[in-house]
């Protein structure tokens, strides 16, 4: 299939989401081409719209993957959008009344099947596909995910709880719209007994059950029969489908996963996308320097490496002006060994080492300023107001306030999701190398 497909009609589903417990009702409509997946809160007033890719990630995905929409969001889409990767429909418009879809038996069985029998039509554009050309990968220790280069989509996801309750399973399948409504869709979403109460105390499945929601122990869900001998791991293939499409497009790879949950697959999707960068993200016409730089770009600018390096990637770069930097606080941070042991809290100067890093870039990033290092003077109005943790992604926002030949001046603000947990005015000197 090279040509875009979209829905022949209209269709609709009503029940509670798993995490909420709040009813609503979602109705997938045709997209025109080339509109992607189109996200709308149609209960907020004015109602928000927002294009479901990696962009727009809710910074809240430990348990789902969810959209911010102007000063909404809407949560566990991933079901929805393993639906539209796996039958390959490239448009559509999702209308929800609420803030998370329905999680329905807790599989994608019921949206693939509804979406399948509507019919899907074509459409006279071409389809979008993103073809890995060199391996990628990302890599915490024991969960990790590579793409390698292939003609299609395949994914081989091994499941590793290491838990008495939930044994080890592998299984690897080529990604085809058949392949996908038979071996994928019906797999349901799962924890194990111990999670189930922590989960309830943390806000999350107040809309579960043990029908919808396999709870495993001694390797059986309770109160329940199993799909597949592997379902767990298939529902986890489900899971990465569906944050895959945040990329805007169709994957052509071979992705290999171990232990990954929404946030590795968020953070892969963001690595694809830094190579793989939409129009409208490229560089202004006379411009030296790309409005976004992966670490390996940062690096060509800042002299810092692992582990001082913190942060991930820059967005929206204007040279000398203002830049948005991002840092997922991991659980594998050098500094968690020794800072508070045992209730680990991103120690606060690396925060504001996190921001004036962001400085750097803005200013650095300038022609001129190219081959000098920018070394702290002095930090002014530094606020801290919320605890970083791990699992959290820094939103680290600078603006240059002054920037002459040996000295600049930067307003930063540092954000977990829409709250504000740092902000300062740091000073520099700029110096030769």
């Amino acid at each position: 299939m090279t040509e875009q497909q979209t829905l022949r009609e209209a269709v609709s589903f009503r029940g509670p989401g798993l995490h909420t417990g709040r009813t609503v009702t979602v109705t997938v409509r045709p997209g025109e081409p080339d509109s992607g997946i189109l996200f709308v809160r149609t209960d907020l007033d004015p109602s928000e719209r927002v294009r479901a890719v990696v962009d727009h990630i809710h910074p809240d995905g430990a348990r789902q993957t969810s959209l911010t929409m102007g000063k909404g969001v809407v949560h566990t889409i991933e079901h929805l959008m393993a639906v539209f990767h796996g039958l390959g429909i490239d448009n559509a418009v999702v209308e929800v009344d609420g803030e998370e879809l329905p999680g329905l038996d807790g599989s994608a069985r019921e949206y693939a099947g509804t979406l399948s029998r509507s019919g899907l039509v074509p459409q006279d554009r071409e389809r979008h596909f993103i073809e890995v050309r060199e391996p990628v990968f990302i890599d915490h220790g024991d969960q990790n995910l590579i793409v390698l280069p292939a003609p299609h989509l395949t994914i081989s996801y091994t499941l590793s709880y290491r838990h008495r309750d939930l044994a080890d399973q592998f299984l690897s399948l080529r990604i085809l719209p058949e392949i996908f409504e038979r071996e994928i869709a019906p797999a349901r979403t799962f924890c194990l007994k111990e999670e189930a109460e922590l989960l309830l105390a943390k806000g999350f499945g107040k809309g579960a059950n043990l029908g919808n929601t396999l709870v495993f122990e001694r390797n059986l869900p309770l109160e329940n029969s199993l799909r597949f001998d592997t379902e767990a791991c298939r529902h986890k293939m489900m899971d990465l489908l569906g944050d895959l499409y945040l990329l805007g497009g169709f994957l052509k790879g071979h992705v290999i996963a171990t232990r990954s949950g929404h946030a590795l697959n968020v953070e892969l999707v963001r690595k694809i996308a830094m190579a793989h960068p939409k129009k409208e993200k490229s560089s202004p016409a006379g411009s030296e320097t790309p409005s976004l730089l992966d670490v390996e770009g940062i690096k060509k600018i800042l002299p810092h490496r692992h582990p001082f390096l913190l942060i991930d990637r820059v967005e929206k770069l204007e040279p000398g002006k203002r830049a948005v930097g991002y840092k997922l606080v991991r659980t594998t941070e050098d500094y968690f060994k020794g800072h508070f042991p045992g209730h680990p809290v991103m120690p606060g100067v690396l925060i504001l080492e996190a921001l004036a890093q962001v400085g750097g870039v803005v200013m650095l990033s300038q022609p001129e300023m190219r081959g000098q290092i920018a070394y702290f003077m002095s930090v002014d109005f530094c606020k801290f107001r919320q605890t970083v943790v791990p699992g959290d992604e820094l939103r680290l926002e600078v603006e240059v306030l002054r920037c002459r030949a040996k000295t600049g001046q930067c307003a930063g603000r540092a954000f977990v999701g829409d709250k504000l947990v740092c902000e300062a005015e740091v000073k520099f000197a700029i110096v030769q190398r």
